[in-house]
């Protein structure tokens, strides 16, 4: 895949890296700057909800625990989301995992976590498997980072462990699959991801492709970039990579059987 490297160098100022996992070969087939650390931005979330899933996996805490005295961050898209749930003071802990990572929420992140035992607990257990993952409270905070390949293996487990036990990481998959991000040319139903972003930062981690198809799992991180308000170039050069991995996708894409 040295065309999309490629077509990522084409960035004319900052870093970027890439990683790519098929799921068809079960190796890495696409490596570009894999220690780059980035800064996560609202991509934080999906870690976080790794975490809760393993705390609910290891029987610490269920699904149905309810979180009182919910707010939602009224910058974001819950309203359009999730409009049943505008008059609700409390959630399920698994319907607010899903909510913090379709809508970006970084109020129903911070819940989450003092639900869970506050943002040192939860450090401490994401650090005791990925050292290099830090995450904050204030998603903009440059402490909110992480290294490429280890955000890579965490997209992965969640990934296998939806597999073999989506009862158990059913939140997060339904968190990536209704957050909005749609790209021109690909399908919405075939780009599920986790994006972050700052004035200069663009992260972009995701499965795509069809899940009962082999999909690609990558992770896309640019930073030190020119102020993307003013200057749309990385951002257009990011989506043109996608848009490569789809057609990638599509030329391999492995047909169910009996379709």
């Amino acid at each position: 895949m040295n065309h999309i490297i490629e077509k990522l160098k084409e960035i004319e100022s900052g870093e970027a890296g890439i990683l790519i996992y098929s799921n068809l070969n079960r190796e890495i087939e696409c490596s570009y700057q894999k220690d780059l650390c980035i800064p996560l931005a609202s991509a934080a979330k999906m870690v976080i909800g790794y975490c809760v899933a393993r705390l609910v996996e290891e029987n610490l805490y269920k699904w149905t625990d309810e979180i009182k005295a919910i707010s939602f961050n009224p910058k974001e898209d819950s309203k359009e989301l999730y409009p049943h749930f505008q008059n609700r003071n409390s959630l399920s802990l698994e319907d607010a995992v899903e909510v913090m990572i379709a809508c970006h929420d970084s109020y129903i992140a911070n819940h989450i976590v003092e639900f869970c035992g506050g943002w040192e607990n939860v450090n401490q257990r994401i650090k005791s498997r990925f050292s290099k993952i830090n995450v904050t409270e204030n998603p903009r905070d440059l402490k909110n980072n992480g290294e490429m390949n280890q955000l890579l293996e965490v997209l992965k487990l969640i990934f296998e462990g939806y597999e073999t036990r989506p009862e158990i990481w059913n939140p997060i998959i339904n968190g990536l699959v209704r957050q909005r991000g749609e790209i021109e040319g690909i399908p919405h139903y075939h780009l599920n991801h986790m994006t972050g972003g700052l004035d200069n930062v663009v992260v972009d981690i995701g499965i795509m492709g069809e899940f009962s198809k082999k999909p690609f799992l990558y992770v896309l991180g640019a930073k030190e970039l020119p102020n993307r308000f003013s200057e749309q170039h990385a951002d257009e050069k990011i989506m043109d990579v996608l848009r490569i991995l789809y057609e990638e996708y599509c030329n391999r894409v492995v047909p169910v059987e009996g379709s």
